[in-house]
């Protein structure tokens, strides 16, 4: 017993350093490394598919009178970076920040607050404004519709175009 303390003794004296000098010089991290989530809010259109990607379920949108509220409670993230791979608009991305001990939990959360679309026709919020914005930016070089064709059809909500759709369907026979 004593024999085999004293050979490690030995290979730890033979080495000098067994520990990184962390942190009095930090290593930077290796590539591909997930720290702490970054939410870029310009580039956020609140369509929830982090929140639904989500593993431990710290994402949770709230829509209120005309506002989407989109929170991040980083203190129970698992740094899986799901919510990185399916943001369609790549707002989300994982940092190298690795050191996130804190005395407040404010600094552990993140919040997102987007205005709601409003149906022209039942003025129901259907949408995050920036969807349908994003969607308006998109659509012209994708499908040939006139403009206010166009604009009439993504400020009405899915309910109303169903049942434009269903009258003019009952129109046609």
């Amino acid at each position: 017993m004593i024999v085999s303390k004293l050979k490690e003794a030995l290979i730890c004296f033979k080495n000098l350093r067994v520990t990184l000098p962390y942190p009095y010089q930090p290593a930077p991290p290796e590539e591909g490394f997930r720290g702490r989530v970054d939410v870029n809010i310009d580039k956020c259109i609140g369509c929830g598919a982090c929140a639904n990607a989500c593993p431990p379920r710290l994402i949770s949108i709230i829509d209120q009178d005309t506002r989407r509220t989109i929170k991040f409670a980083l203190g129970r993230c698992t740094y899986c970076a799901r919510c990185a791979e399916v943001c369609p608009e790549d707002a989300i991305t994982m940092t190298k920040e690795f050191e996130l001990a804190t005395n407040d939990k404010n600094d552990l959360l993140i919040t997102v607050d987007l205005n709601m679309a409003k149906c022209e026709r039942c003025s129901k919020l259907f949408a995050t404004q920036r969807m349908v914005d994003k969607l308006a930016e998109k659509l012209p070089t994708e499908v040939e519709i006139e403009p206010d064709a166009m604009a009439k059809w993504l400020n009405t909500c899915p309910d109303c175009r169903r049942l434009i759709e269903g009258q003019k369907m009952s129109d046609y026979r």
